[in-house]
């Protein structure tokens, strides 16, 4: 199945990434229950203790929906015109409310996890970060959790996981007639593409903030050259990916996957792709060099030729597809579980009912000096638009049409984890 990974895959959807989908948007629910908001408030300005909304009586602060909107907007809610704030904090308050309606849900089928499965589960945050814990608690402080508020979340999404894996429990796996009918409808996309696996140590110059070693190109480069002295000493690749990498593939050693060399040349200059594709290149060959503003030390795992059909009987063909259309399955039924719990509920949203009561009062420029933020305002809560969403992905869900290779960019992943909660970002992570 390992030769599959990145290449023609299916739409699959990894089961536990998709319950973190379902389970979170990555900030917690304060449980102090807090006053409505007066009606004569002016869109544009909050109480951080104002009520944003309800969910059968279950207040959902301002404060709460500030620092999620503040986490997606990578700190440039600043220049948000009070038009694109108020759309954002919309946008972001939905996703906690069906949040808290999934959680309320949890808590009545007596899903609410232990004590010590919310500390084992903070622990392996800890972990899966690479980071000392004294960075961990400060990354917490700075993003605006407390240990108590942030263990609630941590709480809430293993609750919502569980809820989750009780109600896809009944799905059965797939016929084998409809596993032959999946693959002799999407053959096209069953091809192994000339190209090559590789694996990746990122250097990146910019400065990231506090944490990070690499501010610069000079001090990039002497952290590359530390790290081939290493590998020319015979050090572990993917071990020295683990603890250098500045990039999200370090969590799975620096593998980038399968690319075909079309993809490659999207993302590499062609000379670097032109010797990881020359035939005289042996398995394990290192390349270094520059790309998008970054340093890359490329390493070669497989190299493919010529392009390559695969059938139901290639390694890891079948498994893929099974697991594609249990995992949409599973999709689906949580999308229509989280449609039919909103429903039921007792939902009052103030902060929508204070922008229909004052329509005139959201201006769309934005602060004097300030460019659009890179974000756009762009806090969707569906689950195609961000990972750290509540909603589930129903397109996806409907969708099992394969995809065909994915690029190197989107061969930055994470690993996935077994909830959604939230976690600062590491780093080494830019």
């Amino acid at each position: 199945m390992s030769e599959l990974k990145g290449v023609n895959r299916i739409v699959q959807i990894n089961t536990e990434h998709f319950l973190g989908l379902v389970a979170a948007v990555v900030f917690g629910v304060f449980l102090a229950a807090c006053s409505a908001p007066s009606g004569n408030t002016s869109p544009g300005t909050v109480d951080a203790n104002e009520t944003a909304a309800k969910v059968n009586g279950k207040a959902i602060t301002m404060e709460q929906v500030d620092r999620a909107v503040k986490q997606q907007a990578k700190g440039e809610e600043s220049k948000f015109s009070p038009l694109e704030l108020a759309s954002a904090r919309l946008q972001v308050l939905q996703g906690l409310i069906q949040q808290e309606v999934m959680y309320q849900k949890a808590e009545k089928e007596g899903m609410l996890p232990t004590d010590e499965e919310i500390s084992g589960e903070i622990n392996k945050q800890k972990v899966d970060m690479h980071i000392s814990a004294d960075e961990f608690d400060k990354q917490m402080k700075a993003a605006g959790w407390s240990d108590k508020t942030f263990r609630e979340s941590v709480k809430q999404n293993l609750a919502i996981n569980k809820l989750i894996d009780k109600i896809t429990s009944r799905i059965d796996a797939p016929k084998d007639s409809e596993i032959d009918a999946f693959y002799h409808g999407n053959k096209e996309a069953f091809v192994k593409k000339r190209g090559a696996k590789l694996a990746a140590i990122v250097i990146d110059p910019s400065n990231s903030g506090e944490g990070d070693q690499t501010t610069d190109e000079q001090s990039a480069a002497l952290k590359g050259n530390e790290i081939v002295k290493k590998l020319q000493g015979g050090q572990d690749f993917a071990s020295l990916a683990r603890e250098y990498s500045e990039d999200q593939s370090k969590l799975q050693g620096g593998d980038l996957g399968y690319l075909s060399e079309d993809e490659m040349k999207q993302t590499f200059p062609p000379s670097t792709v032109a010797e990881l594709m020359n035939p005289q290149s042996p398995i394990g060959k290192m390349a270094i060099t520059q790309s998008q503003g970054k340093f890359f030390i490329l390493k070669l795992q497989e190299q493919v030729q010529q392009d390559e059909s695969l059938t139901l009987e290639s390694p890891g063909v079948r498994q893929q597809v099974t697991d594609s259309l249990v995992n949409n399955r599973k999709q689906l039924l949580s999308a229509s579980y989280q449609a039919v719990a909103m429903s039921e509920a007792k939902i009052e949203n103030f902060l929508a009912k204070k922008v229909v009561d004052n329509p005139n009062e959201l201006s769309g420029a934005r602060p004097a000096g300030a460019s659009a933020p890179a974000s756009n305002a762009n806090t969707s809560t569906t689950a195609n638009a961000s990972s750290n969403s509540a909603a589930p992905n129903t397109n996806s869900a409907a969708n099992t049409k394969p995809v065909a290779n994915t690029k190197p960019a989107a061969a930055n992943t994470t690993k996935p984890a077994s909830t959604a909660a939230p976690k600062p970002a590491a780093p080494a992570n830019k």
